[in-house]
């Protein structure tokens, strides 16, 4: 990574520069879900999910070209193993996170994604035995599964309102798509330079996001779009896919995943900062409940003690970095 990319992190000194530096990450992701949901209501959620990645993952690739010589070589192997995770984490994940963005509020999908996918991350490695289990762990995956039941309850509370639930379902489908994503890049991307990793999966998976669009191109007006649905299209494509993945990396230079694992839970709070500022949302609460105790609960799974050499935890999202997010 450039030093210019990074420099106002960096110069506040060697300690901090690594959680400024994840914490602009965890911004971006956090203004990701107002600023996609704009998006879909200009276009359908396949078209706008194709437009933020196709220009992320041409973004990334160019980036990629310029830092070559910073980073060694992608094999065939390597690039086919980054491209099916990508297919799952940018592909499968943003179908679902902007498919939830055309049913339900941005806001609910900023606490569930950031939310739901350790707590689904950490039970999935327990019962594949790659990380072992204490009762302070189980007591968290139980209790954040409790929360996320109470939150979808809360969705569901208004009879009227099934496009809301139907849409968080779709947000729980996300999750687990990008929990599936954290576990699988640990092992498939293990020895391939992040950012060479990040560009190809983001392109291949972008690249699958413009075939599945390519349907519905022409039922787009595209005359119609107006001026700020197109400038939140640059600004998905720029801020939260390219920028946020160079701070993102910068960062885990220097903290563990775990830490930034408790950074990630910043991205709810500022997803409901620019939800309720920007698009005037909110929810009920049964769902603000809910959201304290999946908070909990996820904290509780991830930090509760584990035995020394096997405390590997989630790290962040690509649709959206790993963990994620948007």
């Amino acid at each position: 990574m450039t030093s210019d990319v990074t420099r106002p992190a960096a110069a506040a000194g060697p300690a901090a520069a690594p959680y400024l530096n994840l914490l602009v990450t965890m911004v971006m992701f956090g203004s990701a879900f107002a600023s996609s949901k704009v998006v879909v209501e200009a276009m359908p959620h396949q078209m706008a999910a194709a437009l933020r990645f196709g220009g992320g993952g041409v973004l990334l690739v160019v980036l990629a070209v310029v830092l070559r010589r910073r980073s060694a070589p992608i094999g065939r192997a390597a690039a086919v193993r980054a491209g099916l995770v990508g297919l799952l984490g940018v592909l499968a994940y943003n179908f679902f996170f902007f498919w939830g963005l055309s049913l339900a509020p941005a806001l609910d999908g900023s606490i569930i994604v950031p939310v739901l996918s350790p707590i689904l991350t950490t039970a999935t490695l327990l019962m594949l035995r790659r990380e072992r289990a204490s009762w302070a762990r189980i007591a968290g995956l139980l209790v954040g599964l409790a929360g996320a039941a109470v939150f979808l309850l809360g969705a569901g509370g208004d009879a009227t309102d099934t496009k809301r639930l139907l849409g968080d379902l779709v947000f729980v489908a996300g999750a687990a798509c990008w929990a599936a994503y954290s576990i699988l890049s640990k092992s498939l991307l293990a020895g391939i330079a992040p950012l060479r990793a990040t560009a190809w999966g983001t392109a291949v998976g972008g690249l699958g996001l413009v075939v599945l669009a390519a349907p519905s191109a022409g039922d787009v007006a595209w005359s119609a779009v107006s001026g700020p649905a197109w400038a939140n299209v640059v600004f998905l494509a720029v801020g939260p896919t390219a920028i946020a993945y160079l701070f993102y990396y910068r960062g885990l230079r220097s903290v563990s995943p775990s830490a930034a694992t408790v950074m990630m839970f910043t991205v709810p709070v500022f997803g409901t900062f620019f939800s309720t500022v920007f698009l005037g949302e909110s929810f009920t609460g049964v769902q603000l409940a809910g959201t304290v105790v999946m908070l909990a609960g996820a904290l509780l799974a991830v930090l509760g003690k584990a035995p020394a050499g096997r405390t590997a935890g989630p790290r962040l999202p690509a649709g959206e970095p790993v963990e994620e997010a948007s």
